[in-house]
């Protein structure tokens, strides 16, 4: 396999290292970084071993599948940071799209992207992707890693939250052309983020795709729930939940679930 940046990636700076199998990207760009790297930079395989997702599982991915992950180096604090993967989300979804045309030409319908608090892609409400931070401070200056693990020839069996393949969707594209699309895609949404000061507007684009919006939702945080109404997000990126008493309780972390799944996730 053969990975090349998009057009708009290359014109704005950043570089490619590319692997044909490697244990994690996200690892290997946090170490690029201790050892002086500063980006911005693409760590990206088609093979991946010994991936994280969120709460330290395993995210592996086998072969055919895209892991990918971007080194940022900036000036801000690491709750601003935090807020840069709903900017993911949004690069991601916006190729998906992209790369789903011919699919959508072909099939008659494109599958339904939508954002999942607080960072997963699912297609036709399945996780299809999932994107994680990492952070650690340089100095006065803070190396951002977001690691974006999609599911392009095949899904893990046995997951939280039922997943699925852009293959089985019958999007047949490769690793390679959903990631030059990704690179492209990043350009744009990490402009608009621009270190935190435009969240308001990613914020209101990730609103327009979010999975759930208005709906009941659970949210598994540790040994307790909280039912309710997926209310909205705020302006640090907490999901607001509207309980039946009225309050809207805001969520920094938890197990998120929807609809008629979410009472039974609860108990």
């Amino acid at each position: 396999m053969t990975f090349t940046l998009g057009p708009r990636a290359i014109a704005a700076g950043y570089k490619l290292a590319a692997f044909d199998r490697i244990g994690s990207t996200n690892a290997e760009a946090l170490a690029r970084a201790r050892d002086g790297e500063r980006g911005p930079m693409w760590f990206v395989t088609p093979e991946q071993t010994a991936g994280r997702g969120r709460r330290q599982r395993a995210w592996v991915a086998p072969r055919g599948n895209l892991a990918s992950s971007v080194l940022e180096v900036m000036d801000v604090q690491p709750a601003i940071a935090a807020t840069l993967g709903f900017a993911a989300g949004l690069s991601l979804e916006a190729a998906l799209q992209k790369v789903s045309i011919e699919a959508t030409l072909r099939l008659g319908r494109s599958p339904a992207y939508t954002l999942k608090w607080p960072n997963d892609v699912l297609a036709d409400g399945k996780k299809l992707s999932g994107i994680l931070l990492e952070a650690e401070g340089l100095g006065d200056r803070l190396a951002v890693v977001v690691g974006i693990g999609t599911n392009v020839v095949a899904a893990p069996e046995g997951t939280p939250t039922p997943a699925v393949s852009l293959a089985a969707l019958g999007v047949q594209i490769g690793a390679e052309e959903l990631f030059a699309a990704l690179s492209d895609a990043w350009v744009e949404f990490c402009g608009i983020w621009d270190n935190g000061r435009g969240f308001a507007e990613i914020r209101r684009l990730w609103l327009e795709r979010a999975a759930g919006l208005g709906g009941k939702v659970a949210v598994q945080t540790g040994t307790a729930a909280l039912e309710g109404i997926f209310d909205t997000i705020d302006d640090t990126g907490c999901l607001i939940v509207r309980t039946a008493d009225g309050q809207r309780r805001p969520v920094t972390a938890g197990e998120v679930y929807f609809g008629t799944a979410a009472s039974v996730r609860a108990n």
